[in-house]
């Protein structure tokens, strides 16, 4: 019998566009439109939510670095405080991504409603073509890691041409006129900074991702750092340009009203076939998000029922040793998510699936700073001989940004995600119930063997009693000379 072929695993590049990916989605082809009534300030909001995703990107990398273990932040938080956190980071993180997931799609939809208009129309068809791509990608996802790896590579590259067209080549046809008002928002410069970085949050989520297939990666102490920081350093660069490009292209008034802003400052600068290519590129870039999200949605659950904190059948592999029962499961739930909301607006769809999502994503990246600094000082091994007072430095500011985040994203959504995590205890507690029968069933089965043994072949033989030790040696007596 042959030997079973290991599995192809994701090298750098691939781990990369997985990170470029995930964070380039939907979000920020409309992201121009939501900062607009902020006006030019909303550019120091990229510039802070940057800083803070280059400090989180650092955190992961050097967690990864010493902990090349399947499930990213579920792994980091469960090390350091255990398993309840660790199931709170889990399970909060996985609704995050199937409930992602499901907005991803409906953007998807829509974007191709450009060179589709029924889709805009007819919401049933609608509906359809987005569950018909969620099981495509979820059939890729479960034939092997690898195939995914490759379609996240491909649609990386395709969704940066019209980014980078509008980031670069948008910046020489800017108007000073149409920047506007520097704070537009009638609100103090820090509450302004402070909304607006909460905007743009959503654009940064996924700059963990290459930690989370950490066990399918290629070299993962040295390829998951390196693609980590790369990844969210590019796409910080890209993001803070195109909105740059977008804000000098497009009068202010009509950007707090577009729909499809990079599309509209394509058409400014370059003319009408540009906005068909920033079309095109955005429904690449969602199809490509939902691929490298779908891939994450299977990975974390397995992850945590290796653990025992999430149910057994999450742990099940198919032949390519990836999580299928998982990724079914997961969309299943995607699924059922859009069929519950397929009779409102594809905007009504995404905003009401971004506001169950946001919050449960970030609370993870809280709990992986703080660990971070608890293993900083608890595993003397895994950081032994590293420079520990910058990496306390680091963990701190990125823990203090992921508070001010969680501020930023309003008391409703606040209140929604903090729901959700509390939804989990009941399973937790379940789960632990379990495993305490499971003990107690076992040793009452050894008992039963050991009563049956004992009632067939008698009692085991008392245990002879050691022979009593001999007196010491006395001192020796003279010899007894012959008088």
């Amino acid at each position: 019998m042959s030997a079973r072929p290991a599995r192809r695993k994701l090298g750098l590049w691939m781990a990369t566009a997985l990170v470029v990916g995930n964070m380039i989605g939907s979000g920020v082809f409309l992201l121009p439109s939501s900062l607009a009534e902020y006006g030019p300030i909303s550019l120091i909001a990229w510039g802070f939510t940057a800083a803070g995703a280059i400090l989180l990107a650092l955190v992961f990398a050097r967690l990864s670095r010493a902990y090349p273990k399947t499930g990213g932040p579920y792994a980091y938080a469960r090390r350091a405080f255990g398993d309840f956190v660790g199931f709170q980071t889990a399970w909060g993180y996985w609704i995050a991504v199937w409930a992602g997931n499901a907005a991803i799609a409906v953007a998807f939809v829509g974007y191709l409603a450009h060179f589709w208009p029924s889709l805009a129309d007819d919401k049933v068809l609608a509906a359809a073509v987005g569950v018909a791509t969620i099981w495509l990608l979820t059939a890729v996802n479960a034939y092997g890691v690898r195939e995914s790896g490759a379609i996240q590579v491909f649609t990386t590259v395709i969704k940066l041409v019209p980014l980078l067209m509008i980031a670069v080549g948008g910046l020489f046809f800017v108007k000073s006129g149409n920047f506007g008002e520097f704070n537009a928002s009638g609100d103090s410069a820090f509450g302004a900074v402070t909304a607006a970085a909460a905007l743009t949050l959503w654009s940064f989520i996924g700059l963990e991702s290459a930690t989370v297939p950490a066990e399918d990666v290629a070299e993962p102490e040295k390829t998951i750092p390196r693609a980590t920081v790369a990844g969210t350093a590019v796409t910080a660069l890209i993001y803070i340009l195109g909105t740059v490009a977008v804000l000098g292209l497009v009068p202010a008034a009509a950007l707090a009203t577009s729909t499809a802003p990079f599309a509209d400052a394509a058409d400014a600068a370059f003319g009408g076939w540009a906005a068909d290519l920033v079309a095109a590129g955005a429904a690449i870039s969602a199809f490509g998000a939902l691929n490298g999200w779908i891939l994450l949605q299977g990975q974390i659950p397995f992850a945590a029922a290796r653990d025992g904190l999430f149910p057994r059948v999450f742990a099940r592999t198919g032949r390519g040793g990836t999580p299928a029962v998982g990724l079914v499961i997961s969309s299943v739930l995607v699924t059922g998510l859009m069929l519950m909301n397929y009779n409102a607006g594809l905007v009504d769809q995404f905003t009401f699936i971004i506001l169950l999502a946001t919050l449960t994503t970030v609370i993870p990246y809280a709990y992986a700073s703080l660990a971070e600094l608890v293993l900083l000082a608890t595993d003397r091994v895994a950081f032994s001989g590293r420079r520990l007072a910058r990496g306390s430095i680091i963990a701190l500011l990125a823990f203090g940004y992921t508070v001010w985040a969680i501020a930023g994203a309003g008391y409703e959504v606040v209140y929604k995600g903090t729901l959700l995590i509390f939804a989990g205890i009941p399973v937790y507690a379940w789960l632990k119930y379990r495993e305490h029968r499971v003990r107690e069933e076992v040793i009452e089965a050894e008992i039963e063997v050991a009563v049956e043994e004992a009632e067939e072949y008698g009692p085991p033989p008392a245990p002879s009693a050691p022979p009593a030790p001999s007196a010491p040696p006395g001192p020796a007596e003279p010899p007894v000379h012959a008088v």
